[in-house]
């Protein structure tokens, strides 16, 4: 059977380029025809001169924030999802409940999260048995996995999170072939089976998410036998990317066109920069067009050594939301961004709080080439930071390259906070 799930998986990069933008310019007329918050966010874009990712970057960035704000104060004619689905609402199969709350889509279309793909790079198969421990209640997870495996032909357990023991009873009398759900539940599993003298021999495969995969509980993980992989998937999303091998990166699914931002704006980042993930997807139920998740990250040079084309994220790299809190005010991404932008000479910078018990310091570093110092754009820049945050700031420049290659615009180094 084939290593790859479909040709998709396979094809030149050019030309998933060109087909994928030729999808978005059809998805974005769609989004605005059909879904009232995106006729609104992309008035006076003409779909059909989106076709390259210079004119993507020229529209409006979706944040978590907005889709809460556009649920809850939206017309009652857009509830409960703010006027953001192209499909109305008693033609889904499923309404989900994430923490907020945020009011999720499920269509009726088979794997409409997509995540067979997922389930097909982590060694799942037609004929096997997976145990879910995704949760089912109110959020999506426990369904996006159920539904890509039933995608592919499998049988699932839908076993849920919690009730440890039963877990390893139904795990060593029905004998799943696979696991799914979180890595740090999978291993306690795994202890509770060998505190319970249970045979749990049957797994040999994982495609886990929701949280980070260490390279020491992979280990434990591979240690019973279990070959373990990991996936980037959100309730408002689906699957965005998946692990075809370990810590090899993870390969962007082929429904989704993803861009690394520079926090708190919505310029893309340059080749190799740590950046927030923000991603379009060409679901047509769902059409979340520039859709920022708030996780860092990066792409990988070149391709996947299984053989697949795609993009590679570098994995999670932590959080792009660094609003800091100083002198009792708030200091968020998007007002160091104003800063650089007035200033053409800033590469990258980094603006970091320190300070204990309160004496809060603020010194941006900016990285600005050694003829482009001009007499005075340290105070000119320190001008710019109070106008902006309505705080003084001292400034350092620094040369190009200086700055880590972290994504972080803000760094809270306080010994106190």
């Amino acid at each position: 059977m084939s290593e790859f799930l479909d040709e998709l998986e396979t094809r030149d990069p050019e030309e998933r380029e060109r087909r994928q933008f030729a999808a978005l310019a059809e998805q974005v007329a769609h989004a605005r025809r059909a879904a009232p918050a995106f006729a609104e966010l992309l008035a006076g874009v003409d779909p059909a001169a989106v076709t390259d990712r210079a004119a993507l970057a020229r529209l409006p960035v979706v944040r978590k924030s907005e889709l809460m704000e556009r649920q809850k104060a939206g017309p009652e004619a857009h509830r409960p999802f703010g006027g953001l689905t192209a499909v109305e609402t008693g033609r889904l199969a499923r309404i989900f409940a994430s923490p907020g709350p945020i009011y999720d889509p499920d269509g009726r279309r088979g794997d409409w999260w997509r995540t067979a793909r997922a389930l097909w790079a982590a060694g799942f198969r037609r004929g096997d048995v997976v145990h879910n421990c995704f949760s089912y209640h109110f959020t999506p997870a426990g369904m996006m996995l159920e539904t890509g495996a039933h995608e592919i032909g499998c049988a699932v357990v839908p076993a849920g999170v919690g009730n440890t023991e039963q877990q390893v009873r139904a795990i060593a009398d029905i004998r799943p072939a696979g696991y799914v759900g979180t890595p740090s539940f999978l291993r306690i599993i795994l202890e509770k089976g060998r505190e319970m003298g249970a045979d749990l021999s049957s797994l040999r495969r994982a495609l886990v998410s929701g949280e980070a995969l260490p390279s020491s509980l992979r280990a434990e993980i591979g240690a019973a036998g279990i070959a373990v992989r990991q996936c980037y998937a959100t309730a408002d999303l689906g699957l965005v990317a998946y692990e075809s091998v370990p810590d090899a990166g993870l390969v962007l699914d082929e429904w989704v066109i993803v861009e690394i931002l520079r926090p708190g704006t919505g310029d893309p980042v340059g080749p190799g920069e740590v950046g927030e993930v923000v991603v379009t997807t060409l679901n047509p139920d769902y059409p979340l067009i520039r859709f920022a998740t708030g996780d860092l990250s990066m792409l990988l040079p070149g391709a996947s050594p299984c053989g697949r084309t795609a993009p590679r994220l570098r994995g999670w790299m932590g959080r792009a939301d660094q609003t800091t809190k100083v002198r009792g005010m708030f200091v968020h991404p998007s007002q160091v961004a104003e800063v650089a932008r007035r200033h053409a000479a800033i590469g990258r910078c980094r603006l970091v709080v320190s300070g204990e018990g309160g004496n809060d310091r603020m010194e941006l570093r900016a990285e600005v080439s050694p003829a482009a110092r001009g007499e005075g754009l340290a105070e000119a820049i320190a001008q710019s930071i109070q106008a902006v945050t309505r705080l003084r700031g001292e400034v350092v420049l620094v040369d190009p390259g200086a700055l880590p290659n972290d994504g972080k615009v803000i760094e809270d180094a306080r010994a106190n906070v």
